[in-house]
């Protein structure tokens, strides 16, 4: 398949493929995973866990060439703090701050969360349309007509990157779960009138890895006044639990769902026509 991106010398160069849902700009999956690339590099020691990824967005990313650099801003016995920034003509669109802290023993007893329940992964589809950016499958309003999430009601995705981010490089766990928790702002901000809010930023944490391909979200909350708004939800793996995903967003139309998701039925996104 097409991959998002494609290296032309020192620059990445995006790919149709790459724009979301709000025009001919990059998805923030696209800009959150090139960046979680770059933090990737700088990370180091194998016990270093990823803990935390913040993405802000602070201009529309162009469908152009661009550069992605990274630099360790801290490092120390138990931590390394990273930070990256994306750039278009010299110019600033885009960062990341990370935080990757040292795996040891598990502390005793046992720990209160809130009981979330996904439903199980869906089948795939025996061939996938190559014009869609990724297999989803999106789970809320199964009765009624429209997009799932487009309800006042819980949702959740189950979701499988099926294209490289950079041509030839394989994507690793850091970058699918980099790449996922941008469905966030979605699943989180859609109304029963649809979604008119745009993210402006999102924060990743992860207690472990995820394992495999699949990563699913549920929904938690949602809140927002005057057109601003924040959402969290909770991020899985086949296994179980592995984080959590946070969005900010400020109120904006005219979403296209087919552009982002690449929709050919409102229950599973990803399917061939």
């Amino acid at each position: 398949m097409i991959p998002f991106v494609v290296r032309r010398g020192d620059d990445l160069a995006p790919n149709p493929i790459a724009h979301g849902g709000w025009g001919p700009t990059l998805g923030g999956q696209v800009v959150g995973g090139l960046l979680a690339r770059a933090v990737e590099r700088h990370a180091g020691e194998a016990d270093l866990q990823p803990a935390r990824l913040t993405v802000e967005i602070l201009r529309r990313v162009a469908g152009a060439p661009l550069r992605v650099d990274a630099s360790v801003v801290r490092s120390g016995s138990r931590m390394r703090a990273i930070d990256a920034e994306m750039t278009q003509d010299g110019e600033l669109v885009a960062r990341a701050s990370a935080l990757y802290l040292r795996r040891g023993p598990q502390p005793d007893g046992d720990f209160f969360t809130t009981e979330v329940c996904l439903p199980p992964v869906p089948e795939e589809p025996a061939r996938l349309d190559d014009s869609v950016p990724m297999f989803i499958r999106a789970y809320g309003n199964d009765e009624g007509a429209g997009f799932p999430w487009q309800h006042a009601g819980p949702r959740y995705a189950w979701l499988r990157e099926i294209r490289d981010l950079v041509e030839g490089e394989e994507l690793t766990p850091f970058v699918r779960a980099a790449m996922a928790v941008d469905v966030t702002a979605s699943l989180t901000n859609f109304s029963t009138k649809g979604l008119a809010f745009i993210n402006a930023d999102y924060t990743l944490t992860l207690s472990r890895l995820p394992v495999g391909p699949y990563i699913g979200l549920a929904a938690l909350t949602h809140y927002s006044d005057a057109g601003v708004a924040t959402g969290s939800a909770s991020l899985f793996d086949t296994l179980g639990p592995i984080g959590s995903g946070v969005s900010t967003a400020i109120a904006n139309f005219n979403f296209d769902a087919d552009r982002k998701y690449g929709e050919k039925s409102p229950r599973r996104l990803g399917d061939s026509a």
